[in-house]
């Protein structure tokens, strides 16, 4: 009878006795009180004031003696225990006979006489007095009778229930006649619940947080160790187990911190909330610490009046909250309780998941719901997945016409989300369809082709695709041995593996490169004549030698790759001369740029062991132009970045610039030797210096100077404004640009050697012109010298040179730079210091500034010794360096200057100052001095040159080494300039003043 509930509270010597009892069960006392069922094993001293029902017992058996026990009461809620092993109806209707008692149920704090933890206390179950009487033969006072073995009475919850715990729950609240699932963690409450669960009180309160971002259950859990510890201090324990206090006023000194703290903890939940049975509990294991999992079921609506002080964990005073009266019949009603239904079932409709849940609720309540109004509308809001504000709104509202409507509202969301989700997924399910059916029907065909002989698998179509590449091409036997172990290999690897992907990759880039094809070259020298000049002006050096290297190729039949160098400032054509030489020799082209490469792979390929390798750049380039000779441009071959982890960009390209190399040139992705010997590289720098020299030797350099003004004017007059009308829609005679006007902007505006800057503001005066035709409308715009600034802004250079009359100790040089030529000024001054007696000073400073370079420094050291040895020679009697403190200037501090072409200059500034002389006007000079006086060669002869006109220069002085390279330059650049060749300083000295100093 019960085995499960004596397990719990007898000790283990009882039930050994009790498994000796051959059978036979002992006489028990099935009392009701409340709605709880309780046994009593036979006791001495039953509880006072308990009403029992009529009393129902088992035979005691005669060998057991009359022993008595103290009463240990078991509780049992639920609708039965467990299975009937005899079969016998009588547990489903258990006490049908017994009384509804009158009182009133017991508080969860009404322990049995044993105390509040009965079940833990370690004091007998008999005692010497038992023993004894047993052991005398006496017998029981209970009458005897037979005892059913059905279960106990079915547990009913009790409509008043003063005191609950509190439990915080997440998410939604738990509305009446519905079931919620709430985990714990809290030791100290898990362990009340249990007891709770143990002696017939399985109730709690269900609240709802405010904030789930504030651990409620934490703050409830802190509430209940302050209210612990007041209890503690402020009371005392009885014997029987319940604490209670003797004078009232200790209790409530010690009250004000567990009361804060759980008025606090309260506040944090609302106030509104749900009293529930504890239908099942288990306990779980979760993140490594033992839980509490409960299935609660919700009854009715409670408010939370107080804290139950001194209790833990916390516990609130609660009232039953009813609605307020309604008619049933009422129309408005009537209709809101239909349209909740429908809504419902059209929920139910679009999302099949609430299908089942929603009949279960349904055949439960035995479709009781759908006949209250008040529990439709719970029902209805427990299965939206709204807002939890608005679903405790709906636990709140006691106007059951409010909560349908608000109820309502909530469904009607669901069902929008229910058919907007329905839409998404059937739009996605029919994309899945469709492409589920388009991969049956292409399967099928396949299967159909093959059958009939049309078609083959896939790995023979891929491997016959490779061999029909392969036609008409003339490989070497090296790379056709390849190819030919890399089909058969193909043939026996699973399509599905990863080796096949590797090695079908590889074969496509073996096929794709053009082995022995190469395109039609033209070879007609006066076809690539036109072409050239069509596309550029000027420019002679570079097309001169393209068309050697057609007229050699019209010689010889065939026509050889070259490595050539274009070098030379910002704007003078390179890259797009390039383009001219590829249509001029009807060759493709293909650029690539180095500036900043650091990664040999680029030129080389990766290795075929890394995922993702690719060939470098020269396979990628014949494999897009499709044959063996097109013209390659490497541009800003200057620019690129050194050796690091990853190699030498520069000694890859090695291998691919050097003519006796090339022939074979092996990347690493390919593994076999390619010919790109055929290749006619182009490549671009504006200074030779960063390249390193073994590269370098293999280029053939050709330079490429500024533009003078006359080839300026001719570029904007024939490609530049042209260009810039056509970019505006601005073609005809609705733009006038004035040649007085363009000669302006180069003189005034753009004076660099290139045309870039050049094409920037004749497109900015067709911008501004567009908008006046657009905005004023302006049917036509002429831009002259005068209106030029309202176009372009003010003219950058105002002056032409920084002087116009030379002062003593200053000369202008004449600089090479990666823009082009420069004028450059040295300026010197002296200060003058003497001993106290007025003997001149020993020795005197020489201080260079001018953000000047390494070589330039030391030329100035020189220039300096050979001043003083000049002067010492030629004019003994002046004492100028060994009186004087001199500084040495460059203007524009800001740009570093270096370069081993000024020391004839500094030479003359300081000559200058020591004889107190100025030099001729408009004269400027460039070279460097030896230490006795020779005037070395310099480089960058019309870049000075040009610089020099542009500056105003009439007379200049170069090296007598440079007459080569002035006899090479254009008329027109020569023009208007007076040359004065120096092979020793006294020829220099002799020209840049008038008369000598005696």
């Amino acid at each position: 009878f019960f085995p499960r509930c004596f397990l719990l509270h007898m000790r283990s010597s009882v039930l050994r006795w009790l498994s000796s009892s051959g059978g036979s069960s002992p006489s028990v006392l099935v009392l009701r009180r409340g709605l709880q069922s309780a046994v009593y094993v036979r006791s001495q001293h039953p509880p006072a004031g308990v009403a029992t029902s009529t009393p129902r017992v088992l035979p005691w058996p005669s060998a057991l003696g009359t022993r008595s026990f103290h009463m240990t009461r078991v509780l049992y809620s639920g609708e039965g225990d467990g299975d009937d092993p005899d079969g016998d109806e009588s547990r489903k209707k258990p006490n049908a006979k017994a009384k509804k008692p009158k009182s009133k149920p017991p508080a969860p704090d009404e322990k049995s006489p044993r105390g509040a933890n009965a079940e833990e206390s370690e004091e007998p179950l008999f005692d010497a007095a038992d023993d004894q009487a047993s052991r005398s033969g006496g017998s029981s006072s209970l009458p005897s009778a037979k005892l059913n073995t059905g279960g106990l009475a079915q547990h009913k919850v009790p409509d008043e229930y003063p005191e609950v715990i509190v439990l915080p729950v997440d998410d939604s609240p738990v509305f009446p006649r519905f079931i919620k699932v709430v985990e714990l963690r809290d030791g100290e409450m898990i362990r009340r619940i249990q007891h709770n669960i143990r002696t017939g009180h399985p109730y709690v309160g269900a609240f709802l947080r405010k904030d789930t971002s504030v651990d409620a259950a934490a703050a409830v859990a802190a509430a209940s160790a302050a209210a612990q510890e007041k209890k503690e201090d402020g009371t005392q324990t009885e014997d029987s187990g319940h604490g209670t206090s003797d004078d009232d006023s200790n209790n409530d000194n010690g009250s004000d911190n567990g009361d804060d703290a759980a008025s606090g903890a309260l506040d944090l939940l609302y106030r509104v909330g749900t009293f529930a049975h504890i239908q099942e509990s288990a306990t779980v294991m979760s993140e490594g610490e033992n839980r509490l999992r409960l299935l609660l079921m919700g009854h009715r609506r409670i408010l939370a009046i107080e804290p139950v002080r001194g209790v833990r964990p916390l516990t609130v005073r609660v009232e039953n909250m009813h609605e307020e009266p309604y008619d049933k019949n009422n129309p408005t009603i009537k209709a809101l309780s239909g349209e909740v239904i429908t809504t419902v079932r059209d929920i139910v409709k679009l999302n099949p998941l609430f299908r089942e849940t929603i009949q279960r609720t349904l055949e439960v309540s035995n479709h009781r719901i759908l006949q209250e109004p008040p529990l439709l509308a719970d029902f209805g809001t427990a299965f939206t997945s709204a807002d939890s504000k608005d679903m405790q709104a709906v636990l709140e509202e006691m106007n059951v016409k409010q909560r349908l409507s608000k109820s309502l509202d909530l469904l009607k969301q669901e069902h929008l989300q229910a058919k907007l989700q329905n839409q998404i997924r059937a739009e996605v399910e029919e994309k899945i369809n469709k492409s589920r059916r388009q991969h049956l029907l292409e399967e099928q065909l396949k299967i159909i082709k093959k059958e009939l002989g049309l078609t083959k698998d896939d790995k023979e179509a891929i491997i016959e695709k490779f061999r029909a590449r392969l036609q008409g091409l003339h490989m070497s036997d090296q790379v056709s041995q390849v190819i030919e172990e890399e089909l058969r290999k193909l043939q026996f690897l699973d399509p599905n593996s990863s080796e096949f992907s590797v090695s079908r990759n590889y074969l496509d880039w073996l096929t794709l490169v053009p082995w022995g094809k190469s395109s039609d070259e033209s070879l007609d020298i006066a076809h690539a004549q036109a072409v050239l000049d069509e596309d550029h002006f000027g420019l002679k050096d570079v097309k001169e030698r393209i068309l050697e290297f057609i007229a050699v190729g019209a010689l010889v039949g065939t026509v050889q790759g070259k490595i050539l160098c274009f070098s030379g400032p910002p704007g003078v054509g390179k890259t797009s001369i390039a383009k001219s030489i590829a249509r001029a020799l009807n060759r493709e082209y293909f650029r690539f740029s180095v500036g900043g490469l650091h990664d040999v792979a680029e030129i080389k390929g990766h290795r075929r062991t890394y995922v993702g390798a690719m060939p470098g750049k020269m396979i990628q380039c014949l494999k897009k132009v499709k044959c063996e000779n097109p013209l390659v441009l490497i541009d800003e071959i200057d620019k690129i970045g050194r050796g690091g982890h990853n190699g030498d960009p520069t000694s890859a390209l090695l291998e691919l610039l050097d003519p006796e190399q090339n022939s074979g040139f092996l990347d690493h992705y390919l593994d076999v030797p390619v010919d790109v010997s055929k290749v006619l590289f182009i490549c671009t720098a504006n200074v030779l210096d960063t390249i390193p020299a073994p590269l370098r030797d293999r280029m053939e350099i050709i330079e490429l100077a500024g533009y003078v003004a006359e080839e300026k004017m001719n570029i904007a007059q024939r490609y530049l404004v042209p260009q810039a009308a056509k970019m505006s829609a601005l073609q005809g005679s609705r733009v006038t640009v004035q040649d007085s006007a363009v000669e302006k902007l180069i003189r005034e505006y753009c004076r660099e050697s290139g045309v870039r800057s050049l094409q920037k503001h004749i497109e900015k005066i067709y911008r501004k012109a567009a908008l006046r035709v657009v905005r004023d409308n302006v049917d036509e715009v002429v831009v002259s010298p005068d209106n030029l600034k309202d176009f372009v802004g003010s003219p950058k250079f105002t002056s032409d040179r920084m002087y116009d009359e030379t002062p003593v100790g200053t000369v202008m040089g004449l600089a090479w730079t990666a823009m082009g030529g420069a004028a450059l000024y040295v300026e010197t001054v002296a200060t003058r210091v003497r001993t106290r007696d007025n003997s001149h000073t020993s020795s005197s400073n020489f201080r260079v500034t001018g953000s000047l370079g390494d070589v330039m420094k030391e030329s100035a050291k020189i220039a300096l010794s050979f001043a003083k040895a000049f002067v010492f020679e030629r004019y003994p009697e002046n004492t100028f360096f060994s009186d004087a403190d001199i500084s040495l200037h460059v203007p524009e501090g800001a740009t570093p200057k270096d370069g081993p072409s000024a020391g004839v200059t500094i030479v003359t500034a300081l000559l200058s100052l020591a004889l107190d002389q100025p030099v001729r006007p408009n004269i400027a000079m460039t070279g460097e001095v030896s230490l006795t006086g020779k005037v070395l060669r310099v480089g960058g002869i019309k870049e000075k040159l040009l610089a020099a006109k542009r500056n105003g220069v009439t007379s200049i002085i170069i090296p007598d080494s440079n007459r080569s390279d002035y006899d090479e330059l254009e008329g027109f650049i020569k023009e208007g300039i007076t040359v004065e060749f120096a092979k020793v300083y006294s020829d220099v000295f002799s020209f840049a003043f008038e008369q000598k100093h005696k």
